[in-house]
């Protein structure tokens, strides 16, 4: 039999421990000191809805940028993403700690989402560097968006939900800059609209599930 590669035992071991085991944040969590708002059932259904869909993006880009730095060929473009993906990860644990703060809870569809992301951020690395970096980036500027508009709805006086997200939303322009700085190349506006109808679908089904 075959020894199986360090590497893709190592892959594995981390997608377990993104979709099943709690995450945890080397940097203060965003939220730490910012008083507990009084919200109504409504306003705490809505936010952990809009925070269930970011913890899920986070677990999306978890497997995005393994799958990524399994096949990048160059060696910076592939530190660049394991450096992403573990500020990734501490988004995960901030998403997740406000989740269970609301009494909410995790999306069931995170081990689905992980294998799809996963295998598609193989293919991107497989397409060589600058689409790798190229893909990283248009993610983060998507992921940007999505940010910017759960800001505009989460409720007013959620100022613990706000600071989360608004430091992740830092994280992400700063992650998609990385990206472009190692070469990344502006991908095909049919790309970018594929990507942006896979993410609605994840957005809505995640909301819920």
């Amino acid at each position: 039999m075959l020894p199986i590669p360090d590497s893709l035992i190592i892959n594995f071991d981390k997608a377990l421990r993104t979709v099943f085991a709690p995450a945890a944040s080397r940097r203060p969590y965003p939220d730490a000191g910012v008083e507990d708002a009084e919200l109504s059932e409504a306003e705490k259904h809505h936010a952990a809805g809009l925070m269930r869909v970011n913890h899920s993006g986070e677990v999306c880009a978890q497997a995005l940028y393994q799958g990524q730095s399994l096949t990048a060929r160059n060696p910076e473009a592939a530190q660049a993403l394991i450096e992403a993906s573990d500020e990734e990860t501490e988004h995960l644990a901030w998403c997740e700690r406000r989740l269970n703060e609301l009494g909410s809870r995790k999306s069931f569809l995170n081990p689905v989402l992980y294998a799809g992301s996963f295998g598609l951020g193989v293919l991107a690395g497989a397409l060589g560097d600058k689409w790798n970096l190229g893909f990283l980036a248009e993610t983060e500027r998507q992921v940007e968006g999505h940010l910017d508009s759960h800001l505009a709805s989460l409720p007013e006086q959620d100022a613990k939900s706000r600071a989360i997200v608004e430091q992740m939303k830092i994280d992400e322009v700063k992650h998609a800059e990385t990206a472009l700085a190692h070469g990344g190349a502006d991908l095909p506006l049919p790309v970018k609209m594929a990507m942006k109808l896979s993410s609605k679908l994840m957005t809505k089904t995640a909301y819920y599930l």
